[in-house]
């Protein structure tokens, strides 16, 4: 009777294949990327820690006032009157936000619920940087990355947290596969140039084993992520849309936050999800 093969240790990753790195699973995998790099960086891989405290969004909105004369007769006189004496409008002001505080800590996957309208998109559109700001709207309040103030960081905010919104934008033609393998070439697929300079903090053989590492993870990266989320089943299905018949709407909303899993600045991620 052949022996029992032995389970792969965490020296003895393969650096060929997405489905080598990922043999063991992804939190093996994870903690095996945090080891390498930190001893090689010298210091522990980066968080973020989100916070927002007594935060207010209002906008001021324009209300037109209903005087009743939808329902008039389209006589001579009513026509006229339309043409020189408009609806009254006045100002209201929304309340979005009201005095919430909170907390997204790394490391911690946060579920965010509410009914519809609560603002729950708004939010999550404030913290990643992506909420229209105008000369109507107005936002009170404190938030802090890792301690640094929102508008500090606001030019360069998108490099740390990517949003997901609730409609899904791809080209319909490409299959599921394809469409990663884009982001990642158009996100940068290859180390950064600063690798062997980061990287230098260990002795030799740790920062080379860091870096190769760090290179096999960039360079399969859309095998790795096609794995995470479960894609696999359907990578050579094309996405398609409302027009053409492709994947469900559940993998399409997976293809779009593994679109979100490349290039080096995500920190956080955040997902806009209608529910019933």
């Amino acid at each position: 009777m052949a022996p029992p093969s032995t389970p792969v240790g965490k020296d003895q990753f393969g650096l060929e294949s997405g489905a080598a790195l990922m043999a063991e699973g992804s939190a093996v995998l994870h903690d095996h990327i945090a080891c390498k790099m930190e001893v090689a960086l010298g210091s522990e891989l980066p968080q973020m820690d989100v916070r927002f405290k007594r935060l207010s969004l209002t906008a001021d909105i324009v209300v037109v006032e209903d005087d009743g004369s939808k329902n008039e007769l389209p006589a001579l006189p009513n026509t006229v009157k339309k043409a020189f004496v408009g609806p009254k409008k006045r100002t209201v002001r929304k309340e979005i936000l009201k005095d919430i505080s909170g907390a997204f800590q790394p490391g911690k996957l946060t579920l965010l619920l509410g009914q519809p309208g609560s603002g729950k998109s708004a939010l999550m559109k404030v913290l990643s940087g992506r909420f229209p700001m105008a000369k109507n709207i107005a936002l009170d309040g404190d938030i802090t990355f890792n301690s640094v103030k929102r508008e500090q960081i606001l030019k360069t905010l998108p490099q740390f947290a990517a949003y997901v919104n609730q409609r899904d934008k791809h080209f319909p033609t490409l299959t599921v596969k394809e469409t990663l393998q884009f982001a990642h070439t158009f996100c940068g697929g290859e180390i950064a140039r600063r690798g062997e300079e980061l990287l230098s903090n260990g002795s030799q053989r740790e920062n080379l084993e860091a870096l190769e590492l760090a290179s096999a993870v960039f360079r399969n990266s859309p095998e790795i992520v096609l794995q995470q989320l479960g894609l696999k089943i359907c990578q050579d299905t094309i996405v398609g849309d409302a027009m053409m018949r492709g994947i469900s709407g559940g993998e399409r909303k997976r293809v779009t936050t593994g679109e979100m899993e490349f290039g080096m600045n995500a920190a956080s991620r955040t997902a806009s999800t209608r529910t019933s």
